[in-house]
């Protein structure tokens, strides 16, 4: 993390706040609480504020706010409060169908870890993952925390259709695909939970600073969850926690 955040020029119509080089907690936990704090100014003028791994790009309109009135805006921001390790965090749990033709990847994942697929199900949903950003695809989270027991290649050539919902593995990341796209990641399960839905507002439940729980299910209440999802009858469990908590 930098001693000083960098506030860098994007064209003619952004500012990047750039908060460190490396992907890790402590500049996440200052990226959150910038994101607070920018939403709580909502100043007239700010377009839309996106996160990023190490940084915060904000695009603003000209004609309702300068540069220089913005930058001074953005570097009056106190983060002095940014979680050292405590506080409270959302924890989204997803509940998930490993292996099989939900998760065709599971025993190329297991053999390359040289475990069994069901000691990568429990490595894989023992840990608690930050959502680091939000990105690729509309809803596509990118979490943090991987096990690199479980660490696994993309797939050599990617795959042409992905089912939505599908979790997976690339290199030291895991993730879901939110709808139905091509991709590279292996896959070792799905979720029936919709994660990106047009028809609600937002159209995504799952935001960066979040926190990932992966929970096994079985194929029977798959389709009992799927059903309920169809019909708009199923509630996301979304709990409130300590991050002192969490399996991290």
């Amino acid at each position: 993390m930098y001693d000083k955040i960098k506030y860098l020029k994007a064209g003619d119509k952004a500012i990047v706040m750039e908060f460190g080089d490396s992907i890790a907690k402590d500049i996440n936990a200052k990226i959150s609480l910038a994101l607070e704090k920018l939403k709580e100014i909502d100043a007239d003028g700010i377009v839309d504020i996106l996160p990023t791994y190490r940084s915060i790009l904000i695009n603003y309109e000209p004609s309702k706010i300068k540069y220089k009135e913005l930058l001074d805006l953005l570097k009056s921001i106190k983060l002095d409060g940014a979680l050292d390790g405590g506080g409270r965090v959302k924890l989204i749990e997803i509940p998930t169908l490993y292996g099989g033709e939900y998760g065709p990847d599971l025993s190329f994942v297991a053999k390359h870890a040289n475990l069994s697929e069901e000691e990568v199900i429990k490595i894989h949903s023992g840990t608690d993952y930050l959502v680091y950003m939000m990105g690729f695809l509309p809803g596509f989270a990118y979490l943090g925390g991987l096990d690199e027991r479980i660490a696994t290649p993309r797939l050599k050539s990617p795959r042409l259709k992905i089912e939505a919902g599908s979790v997976g593995i690339a290199s030291n990341q895991t993730g879901m695909y939110p709808v139905q796209s091509p991709g590279g990641w292996q896959l070792i399960g799905r979720t029936p939970l919709k994660l990106y839905d047009e028809s609600k507002n937002p159209p995504v439940f799952i935001e960066a600073g979040n926190y990932i729980r992966y929970v096994p299910i079985t194929e029977e209440e798959y389709k009992k969850i799927d059903e309920e999802v169809a019909e708009y009858k199923y509630q996301v469990v979304i709990k409130d926690a300590e991050r002192s908590e969490l399996h991290e």
